[in-house]
């Protein structure tokens, strides 16, 4: 399967996820400014929709949104228990908060991003990832993960993008719960390995 992502984008999520379930992915770089894949070729030609991550399946198929394809990697090896089984209540728990952070924080970095903003619709952003943080911190009391002491595709996406807060000067400090997670997320091997894979940090030595 070959995974078209940008370094450190939503896409680092499903790359994540590939990396905890030990899935081999040909990684193909996409600039998404001139919207062109590394080899010179058109990227609205692999996803009409323009934008990461896109993934082409081996028998060509193209399946896009990286919520979907955490899910479709993560139920091809279910013994791993990245996502609950299907039609399980637990299941649609695990899509509410992926639709969470889709629609609630993901989207609401993107103004942030965008150096044409203005500094009002800057602060009103922060605000309003601030009050959307809350439940997540709230979420996270007394668990190392969103489920529990289970690591989940939803844990791969809050990682990724809330990773961006460093990006965008976003202060967290006001959820330690969060920052303990962000940290314990980045040191599994998995996660570093797409950190590594996608240039966004370095190998480890080796002793």
């Amino acid at each position: 399967m070959k995974l078209y992502f940008a370094p450190g984008a939503c896409s680092l999520a499903p790359h994540i996820v590939a990396h905890e379930l030990g899935i081999p992915l040909t990684l193909e770089k996409v600039d998404t400014s001139t919207k062109k894949v590394a080899d010179g070729s058109d990227f609205w030609a692999v996803n009409p929709k323009g934008y990461v991550p896109a993934l082409r399946l081996d028998n060509g198929e193209i399946l896009t949104e990286g919520t979907a394809i955490a899910q479709y990697l993560a139920d091809t090896k279910p013994a791993a228990k990245l996502v609950p089984a299907n039609g399980s209540f637990e299941r649609y728990r695990l899509q509410e908060m992926l639709g969470y952070i889709n629609s609630e924080i993901h989207k609401s970095y993107s103004p942030l991003f965008n150096p044409k903003s203005s500094p009002e619709l800057r602060k009103d952003r922060e605000e309003y990832l601030h009050k959307r943080y809350a439940l997540i911190e709230k979420q996270l009391t007394g668990r190392p993960f969103l489920f529990g002491e289970q690591f989940t595709v939803a844990d791969a996406y809050l990682f990724t993008v809330t990773n961006w807060a460093n990006f965008v000067k976003l202060d967290l400090s006001e959820f330690p719960n969060l920052l303990a997670f962000q940290a314990r997320v980045a040191g599994r091997p998995g996660v570093q390995a797409a950190l590594v894979a996608e240039g966004l940090r370095q190998a480890a030595a080796k002793q």
